[in-house]
């Protein structure tokens, strides 16, 4: 990032305007998640929570930014708008109805599929606010005391109107930092949370190699592995496979359309970060349910599912495939592509219009999607093998890796097409412009 380009920044009042609302909204979620919910032991909370982060709720907590650990108003964070954009999406495939809003009504469907979205966000909270209450009530300390002070239905009652409150106005605040600043708000939320971890985990490495666990030349290797991990996801989420398309001439009227040459760029991770959170839950959620349980199966099926097995690897990237291709196959819609390429005069340089070319596609897009999955399986379990083989207390996940980076790229593309449009030299200065 060149002194010119920042420089820019404070030059454009517009974008200024739009920095601050997007920093002064995520300041606000942050000191909302200091703020715990009433009833719960705040010391019983925190034991609990060190016997608890190779399960399920350290994910969450990981997503939520440290508010499900405090227990705090934005405890269930984001992930229950996320968690009903996935299945509206899903829907989408298998109904007609939706199908036709997303399609056909244009503005007005995405309006009403958003609307959709805000009922399910509201109904996954309160049946997850219930749940925790629940869990709560139920739940120990290692010490044995309880995490509720006053247990029983008034408890239940204000955790879930709590709960269902603070993630209606975080969906809120996400959709103000969208309109009015500048990046998706959605996606800044959880990659706040994710960097708030980042000070706490930088201090726990530095206390280890004082009392001599890490020695120096460990910390370098990791800090290179880090780096080195980095470079990587920004490289393969840059990446793409380009078919090129043609258009044939043809006249309409006295005017000529057509004869340019173009692309169709094939992203490598097509389906982003949703296959490893999938995976996550899916496998973690025997500890998770272990927690609760004094059965004595699922405690010996939690304690061999550790996240530093070989047999949880395996699943781990088994998984993670699937999820690739499944995802990939809903969002990416190959045979309405041919459709829309064949109307406009189109074809693929060897490859006939129509039924062929939808082939080709496919064809193109499951074997990069093969790729895509790799990486993506590569990047979660490497942090894996630096925890079992070192000891490092790696806050950074391989799925906190893709959501950080990748939002970190949509961010500083949105201001560098910003700074370009309004006439000026982008971030990266000179070399930024003239890419």
């Amino acid at each position: 990032m060149s002194m010119s380009g920042v420089e820019n920044l404070a030059r454009v009042p517009e974008l200024k305007k739009k920095l601050l609302w997007t920093f002064a909204l995520l300041a606000v979620y942050r000191m909302g998640i200091h703020i715990p919910i009433p009833g719960v032991d705040s010391g019983a909370l925190s034991e609990f929570f060190a016997q608890a982060q190779n399960t399920l709720f350290g994910v969450f907590d990981m997503f939520s930014g440290g508010g499900l650990k405090n227990m705090s108003i934005f405890a269930l964070g984001i992930m229950p708008y996320i968690s009903a954009s996935i299945i509206l999406q899903l829907l989408t495939v298998v109904s007609p109805e939706l199908k036709r809003l997303q399609k056909e009504e244009g503005e007005a469907g995405r309006k009403k599929i958003t609307q959709y979205t805000r009922y399910g966000t509201v109904l996954i909270t309160i049946v997850q606010g219930f749940a925790i209450a629940t869990g709560l009530e139920s739940a120990a300390s290692p010490t044995g005391a309880s995490m509720v002070l006053h247990p029983g239905w008034g408890f239940k009652l204000m955790t879930i109107l709590t709960l269902t409150a603070g993630t209606v106005f975080l969906m809120w605040l996400g959709e103000q930092m969208t309109e009015k600043g500048i990046g998706n708000g959605i996606s800044l939320i959880i990659y706040a949370g994710i960097i708030a971890g980042l000070p706490a985990a930088v201090m726990n490495t530095v206390q280890l190699m004082s009392v001599g666990e890490i020695t120096l030349f460990v910390l370098l290797l990791i800090g290179a592995c880090m780096v080195v991990t980095l470079a990587f996801i920004v490289f393969m989420e840059r990446g793409q496979r380009r078919i090129p398309i043609h258009y044939a001439k043809r006249q309409q009227g006295r005017r000529m359309f057509g004869g340019q040459t173009t692309h169709l760029p094939l992203k490598i991770n097509t389906a982003g970060v949703i296959p490893p959170i999938f995976a996550s839950s899916i496998l973690m959620f025997p500890a998770t349910v272990a927690q609760f349980s004094n059965v004595q199966w699922l405690k010996d099926i939690s304690s061999f599912m550790r996240p530093d097995s070989i047999v949880y690897n395996i699943l781990y990237i088994g998984i993670i495939m699937f999820f690739c291709y499944f995802y990939t196959a809903i969002m990416f819609d190959p045979k309405g592509i041919a459709e829309n390429i064949q109307k406009q005069g189109g074809f693929i340089p060897g490859i006939r219009p129509g039924a062929r070319t939808r082939e080709y596609i496919d064809r193109v897009l499951a074997r990069i999607t093969l790729w895509g999955g790799f990486y993506v399986s590569l990047v979660c379990v490497l942090p894996m093998f630096l925890i079992s083989n070192f000891g490092v207390p790696f806050y950074f996940g391989g799925t906190s890796l893709l959501i950080v980076v990748g939002v970190a790229m949509d961010f500083m593309g949105q201001i560098e097409s910003y700074l370009i449009s309004r006439q000026y030299e982008g971030l990266m200065g000179k070399a930024g412009k003239g890419r």
